[in-house]
């Protein structure tokens, strides 16, 4: 590998075209840049300069090594200036989160992208088993989850609680068993789990998903209520997801007597320090969903 400080000398060494004026550039003495150019032709094994008194011209090795060179170095530079690089507005956050959070959260961030333009928004909508696994592989920074994770190499900080909620389509005024059995559920990959919490808080006639007449599935968040505002069935959904659902006056959305909410759990790689423009995002979520 060749010696950078060497391969340094003999660039500036070239551009100067003196080797006073380069010890004087480099703060070294002459016949120290001497040293450098000798060492760096021993390790190569090549004649870099033809040297005719005080001046001196560049062998085809010389020239070749020149000119790949000063790419080497201009490339070192800009790799040292992106690692030191840390500050709160510039750079890539990588981030992730579940549909129904994302679609409140992620318009909100590209706000702060717009203020910052220096400042690049990363998001990943995903299950909470992807963004727990990407967290560990540190592939995103910052991760939004709704179940409190067991993984000792991750953070976990409570910031919400994500109200879950009966969607019907608008004309449904009432909500009664009998009315849900004969409208049918329109399903998605959390469908189980929320109808779960919800309907089997509310109706004694619950006990599983599988009793209500299966009306169709979407694992997209944006289109979940697509089939319930044409009057094809009702769903259980957070209310995130509910309310950013754009046909608002074609779906009805019903608190039920008995609450039910889900967590919502803000995580990082406890392994990894966080940088400044990770950590002001995280600031921007604790204070938005908080």
């Amino acid at each position: 590998m060749i010696n950078h400080l060497w391969l340094k000398t003999f660039c500036t060494l070239v551009e100067v075209t003196h080797f006073t004026q380069t010890a004087e550039k480099l703060f070294m003495t002459q016949s120290g840049v001497s040293q450098h150019i000798k060492k760096l032709e021993k390790q190569l094994d090549r004649q870099l300069l033809i040297r005719e008194g005080k001046t001196f011209s560049l062998t085809a090795a010389g020239q070749q090594l020149y000119q790949k060179g000063i790419e080497l170095l201009r490339a070192s530079d800009e790799l040292e200036t992106l690692v030191r690089q840390d500050e709160a507005t510039i750079g890539t956050v990588k981030i992730a989160s579940p549909g129904s959070v994302g679609l409140k959260l992620y318009p909100h961030l590209l706000d702060i992208q717009q203020a910052h333009p220096a400042l690049v928004i990363d998001y990943n909508f995903a299950p909470n088993k992807n963004i727990e696994q990407e967290l560990v592989n540190r592939n995103i920074d910052l991760g939004l989850i709704t179940q409190l994770s067991q993984l000792g190499s991750l953070t976990s900080l409570k910031v919400a609680d994500e109200p879950l909620v009966l969607v019907t389509p608008s004309e449904v005024k009432s909500i009664q068993w009998s009315n849900l059995v004969a409208l049918g559920f329109i399903s998605h990959p959390d469908a189980a789990h929320h109808g779960q919490l919800l309907l089997g808080e509310n109706f004694s006639e619950f006990e599983h998903i599988e009793q209500l007449p299966h009306k169709g599935f979407s694992n997209q968040i944006s289109l979940i209520l697509t089939p319930v505002s044409k009057g094809l069935g009702f769903t259980v959904l957070p209310l995130y997801a509910a309310r950013a659902f754009a046909a608002q006056n074609l779906i009805r959305i019903h608190r039920l007597e008995k609450s039910v909410c889900e967590s919502l759990y803000l995580c990082f790689n406890r392994r990894t320090p966080l940088s400044n423009r990770s950590k002001f995002i995280k600031s921007t979520l604790l204070s938005f969903l908080t």
